[in-house]
């Protein structure tokens, strides 16, 4: 008699899927599981982050491969009669790409998945990361054995430089040149830090490693602590990680209980802790000098370089600071080989790289894709495209420190040194898409705001000088733009640039730069004829009502929180100009089969007037107090 196929659940369980009711779902089909009679033959396992965000919270039915997506617990009771007692897989759960009225059951099947490539991302969705016998089952824990058993430390830094495996925080310095500078220094103790203090708006890139597979990270750590002589760790992970914190406490002590992290590892002479510091949530203790006074209690503020931490770092000592992914590719390296890696990605990016790709954009969720892959790819195959079949207009690489890459720029590939060409940057690897209903100077002036919130003050360059560019991005946003304010912010930002400390203000002026680089004309738009093309900027724009399509439903009227709206029912409405605070929930109210809501800027706004001169309405504005047209 045949065996029965065992089958695993694998619900994800990062924080996007927490928040949308994973662990209720996990309950709600353990309970169907059980009043079926399926307990034995079905096992549901919480994962880490399974990538596809935007589809959670989200499950995946092994071996099969099954991907089931936006899950609620009313859908388990029939999910598990139909598809676990029966053996009919629910179509209706499962994912259906915009362009296509079929579901796409497998994993295999969704453009999502196809072009990835998972280094870093190996084991998400298919472990349990609280459970350090899933890591091990995987493999986990070979590479420092090799190490330990094989290698000396000069041995493990030659191998990460010959696999040209480069920082992935945001600088792109070479990984093992860092690691064969500590190694060199004679002074002690020396210090490993982890960096998950990862605070660029939309990026959880590091968030997620630590949530989904936190042993890949303290082997790398460990490994790297080997490299360069340090018996001392630090994971910097920022407080509002909470399950992230929490699932790599769990996972240091199944290390120190399993022999592989502590005193004595596997039996040998090297020791190694690892302890948690959570910061605050300052943007500038991504910075390596500001979280190294951050950890020693001191205010989180850059300081000159040289000499670098890697000489002089934490207490005095020698500190290497590697990002969280970073590290979680020095267990693989070392497994597979330098080669096998500097085989992958182009000449001077080696690798792959973790993105979150969120914005206007079809498919959201955490990617692992090779260096050199292009913009095109990433939007159009893994993201599926601008939703509504709306303009691509561009993408936002690097976070604030980053910049915004054009429609024209689409087959650039991406890494390092593309990335840098076009006016951006790698960062973390937050990657937002835009389309073309996004106001270009809206987004610098987005940035400059977060940057200068974000500022610790130290430079004069980055504290004023940040400053003075949101004044002048939040003139030209309100109508109030002047000639020559273009010029000014291009030479101010170049001025911050040059003058600033750290990375933040090194950085901070590349939203402006590169908007005005490739948009410039919108910005002219704005300054010379008070108009925004994207129709964001509030003060640019006004709201009409199309006396030939309004119905007079009332619906806007009711929705109005400033009662700038009037008219009576089954008459035209009037929006009173002077009253609305140009909110847009009208618009928002009125249905889309009418749409007789108008959203119009600068020129069209004459157009607009002469249009509701027509309006047959003189009696109804006779009884009613005058109101704006």
């Amino acid at each position: 008699m045949a065996e029965k196929k065992r089958i695993e659940l694998m619900v994800c369980t990062g924080t996007g899927c927490f928040a949308g009711g994973a662990y209720q779902i996990i309950d709600e089909l353990k309970k169907e599981l059980e009043l079926f009679g399926l307990k034995e033959e079905v096992t549901v396992v919480a994962t880490g982050c399974n990538g596809f965000c935007g589809q959670g919270p989200l499950m995946v039915v092994l071996p099969d491969n099954i991907f089931y997506g936006w899950l609620e617990t009313k859908d388990i009771h029939h999910l598990v009669e139909e598809h676990f007692l029966k053996g009919r897989p629910v179509k209706k759960l499962m994912f259906i790409p915009p362009e296509q009225k079929e579901p796409l059951p497998l994993i295999s099947d969704i453009p999502f998945f196809k072009k990835q490539l998972l280094i870093v991302l190996r084991n998400k969705g298919i472990i349990d990361p609280e459970k350090i016998t899933d890591y091990i089952a995987r493999d986990g824990y070979l590479a420092i054995s090799k190490v330990l058993s094989s290698m000396n430390p000069i041995d493990v830094v030659n191998e990460i430089l010959k696999s040209g495996l480069r920082g992935r925080g945001g600088a792109g310095f070479p990984t093992g040149r860092k690691w064969q500078v500590a190694s060199q220094q004679s002074k002690s103790p020396k210090y490993l830090i982890a960096n998950c203090d990862e605070g660029d708006p939309g990026a959880y890139m590091d968030r997620s490693v630590l949530e989904s597979d936190p042993h890949s990270v303290i082997e790398g750590m460990t490994i790297a602590g080997y490299a360069i002589g340090s018996t001392n760790g630090f994971i910097y992970v920022r407080t509002e990680y909470p399950l992230a914190i929490k699932r790599m406490r769990i996972a240091i002590e199944q290390a120190q209980e399993y022999g592989l992290l502590g005193k004595n590892i596997l039996g040998t002479n090297f020791n190694f802790e690892i302890e948690i510091r959570e910061g605050s949530g300052a943007f500038v203790c991504g910075e390596e000098t500001s979280l190294i006074h951050s950890i020693e209690g001191n205010i989180p503020e850059p300081r000159q370089r040289p000499p670098f931490p890697a000489q002089e770092g934490l207490w005095g000592c020698p500190t290497v600071i590697n990002n969280v992914e970073t590290l979680a590719n020095v267990p693989v390296i070392i497994s597979r080989g330098a080669d096998w890696f500097s085989n992958i990605g182009t000449e001077t990016s080696k690798g792959t790289k973790i993105f979150s790709l969120v914005g206007k954009i079809n498919n959201t969720g955490l990617i692992e894709v090779p260096m050199g892959i292009t913009l095109r790819e990433v939007v159009y195959e893994i993201g599926g495209g601008i939703p509504k079949d709306k303009k691509f207009k561009a993408v936002q690489t690097g976070g604030p420190s980053g910049g915004c890459i054009p429609a024209e720029l689409l087959d650039s590939p991406i890494d390092f040194e593309s990335l840098q060409k076009a006016g951006s940057m790698m960062g973390s690897g937050g990657m937002i898409v835009m389309d073309e209903d996004t106001c270009v100077v809206d987004v610098a002036k987005f940035f400059i705001q977060f940057t200068n919130d974000e500022s610790c003050g130290k430079c004069v360059s980055c504290r004023d000088g940040s400053d003075a560019l949101l004044e002048v991005l939040t003139r030209i946003s309100n109508g109030e733009g002047m000639d020559g304010d273009v010029e000014f912010l291009t030479e101010l930002a170049e001025s911050v640039k040059d003058a600033s400390m750290c990375g933040l203000g090194q950085t901070l002026p590349n939203p402006v730069l590169s908007t005005i680089r490739y948009f410039k004309e919108e910005y002219e738009a704005h300054i010379k004829e008070k108009r925004c093309p994207a129709l964001v900027c509030r003060n640019l724009i006004e709201y009409y009502i199309d006396p030939n399509k309004c119905v007079g439903c009332l619906l806007c009227i009711k929705t109005c929180p400033t009662e700038a709206i009037k008219g009576e029912s089954k008459h035209i409405h009037i929006i009173d100009q002077e009253k609305c605070s140009k909110c847009g929930q009208c618009m928002e109210v009125c249905p889309p089969k009418i749409s007789a809501i108008l959203k119009i800027t600068g020129k069209d706004i004459n157009n607009m007037v002469q249009l509701t001169e027509l309006i047959s309405c003189k009696e109804w504005k006779k009884e009613h107090e005058p109101a704006h047209s």
